[in-house]
């Protein structure tokens, strides 16, 4: 049996996707339509996962599983591998756990509130300088996530040094979004360099082209 993504190309569900062609699990691709336009895609997930994110995961079993973070945990326990997420006792896998938990519990939140202020403020004046503030403080946490990456530099070429991980896919796939590649490349250009080095990675191929077509 497989597994079934629900995603939509260039969203979240990418950072999910990448990591199950590495590991080269079966799946199938469920794709979405728009969360934020179209009110019918949004009902259908919400059948799946009660608040119609993506990625959302159904397992073989049959059993959802949402939260990226989660996913990432739950599939290097599935394949027994360490090559994505650093085992138990791993030098490297304190930091690996504080950095994933940082992106997905401090960054994603900034694009969950700034996509589509209307959700969250009901005074069409405020929305535009709600979503600046928020991509504002967006910036400040991706230069704190820098200042971490280019500790790391001189031990190797990824966020952990001289080891790949499942943060490599994340940074590669959340700089697409705002505030895109040409600000990483000014203002935090060590994480400018791991996403384009992870843009080469040969495995990933594939799944960069269908999410990315474009860039």
């Amino acid at each position: 049996m497989s597994y079934k993504l629900y995603g939509r190309p260039g969203w979240g569900s990418a950072i999910v996707e990448a990591q199950l062609v590495w590991y080269g699990l079966p799946f199938d691709y469920e794709a979405v339509g728009d969360l934020f336009k179209d009110p019918a895609a949004r009902a259908r997930l919400e059948t799946v996962n009660p608040l119609a994110q993506v990625p959302t995961l159904v397992l073989p079993d049959g059993s959802v599983m949402s939260e990226s973070a989660a996913i990432t945990l739950l599939l290097a326990d599935i394949t027994g591998r360490d090559d994505l997420v650093p085992a138990p006792g791993a030098r490297e896998r304190a930091k690996f756990l504080r950095w994933l938990i940082f992106l997905v519990a401090n960054i994603y939140p900034t694009f969950t509130y700034a996509d589509d202020p209307a959700r969250f403020v009901s005074i069409t004046a405020a929305r535009d300088p709600f979503r600046a503030a928020t991509d504002a403080y967006a910036q400040k946490l991706w230069q704190q996530v820098g200042r971490e990456a280019a500790q790391a530099e001189a031990r190797g070429p990824w966020f952990l040094g001289e080891r790949f991980s499942a943060l490599d896919i994340y940074l590669d796939v959340m700089t697409r979004w705002r505030p895109k590649r040409g600000w990483f490349e000014h203002d935090v250009p060590r994480l400018f360099a791991i996403a384009r080095r992870a843009d080469q990675l040969p495995q990933l191929a594939p799944v960069w082209a269908r999410n990315f077509p474009t860039t």
